[in-house]
């Protein structure tokens, strides 16, 4: 068992810098990252923790149009000198925890310079200290804007789906996460999976190249079973745990979080 994940929660102290931050990545795009992402932060909110949703996919963000959630500003007013960053944090009513949303088309936020991404950075860090657990969801990939904002994150969760091409894209980001900060703790959360067993089996194939290659193992944070239940509410721009918190999915996603409370 290793260090409890939130500090802050668990202990009742200010945080360590990044300690209560969970960043959820992926290697490519269409693996149901950022449904996970606002699913993840609704079970931790349900569960008694303060929760900060972090849209970090800049250019593509999309967690305000999966809830349906109108924000009164985003994090292109923040860049702008519009708003602080704790301003541009809105509670979300349905679901209880606050979001800071993206700019969905806005491919110049994916451009920033270093030194304005690593302000950002260090701003939601300091932001963190008010909540006992921040989600970030990340962009697909690997590329500066992902590792400079996730680099401090107590944990990283890398989804994947059993596709080939997600197997590949996932392995590619443990690695260069790895190389990068060989300290990283990176987890395996496998989406959509046919059942817990193929879902075993998903993980079993990412856990052998990463052992093989680069000598480390990831750890498993879940898996996920593939679900109807999500689609539906993807299509009606409802949380899960609202609209359907018995199925199966909600079910992988609330066993998820307790683990990540537990320190497990």
């Amino acid at each position: 068992m290793t260090e409890p994940v939130f500090p802050a929660a668990l202990k009742n102290v200010r945080p360590l810098r990044g300690a209560n931050v969970i960043a959820v990545a992926s290697g490519k795009g269409g693996v149901g990252k950022t449904w996970f992402s606002i699913t993840l932060a609704h079970a931790l909110t349900r569960m008694g923790k303060n929760a900060l949703l972090f849209d970090g996919d800049l250019g593509l963000a999309n967690v305000d149009i999966q809830l349906g959630f109108t924000p009164r500003s985003d994090l292109g007013a923040v860049l702008n000198g519009e708003v602080t960053l704790a301003k541009a944090a809105q509670r979300c009513q349905e679901t209880g925890f606050d979001i800071v949303a993206g700019r969905s088309g806005s491919g110049t936020l994916a451009q920033l310079p270093s030194q304005r991404l690593s302000s950002l950075r260090n701003d939601l860090l300091e932001l963190a200290r008010n909540y006992d657990c921040v989600i970030m969801d990340m962009g697909a990939g690997v590329d500066r804007t992902v590792r400079t904002l996730s680099g401090p994150a107590g944990v990283t969760l890398v989804v994947t789906t059993d596709e080939p091409t997600s197997l590949t894209d996932a392995y590619a980001f443990i690695k260069l996460t790895h190389a990068t900060n060989p300290a990283a703790d990176l987890r395996v959360v496998v989406n959509m999976a046919q059942s817990v067993k193929d879902g075993e089996r998903t993980y079993n194939t990412i856990l052998k190249a990463c052992q093989n290659f680069l000598k480390y193992k990831p750890g498993l944070a879940g898996i996920i079973r593939r679900d109807m239940k999500v689609r539906d509410t993807i299509r009606s721009q409802a949380p899960l745990l609202t609209r359907s918190p018995t199925s199966e999915a909600a079910q992988d996603v609330q066993a998820i979080a307790q683990r990540l409370l537990s320190g497990s």
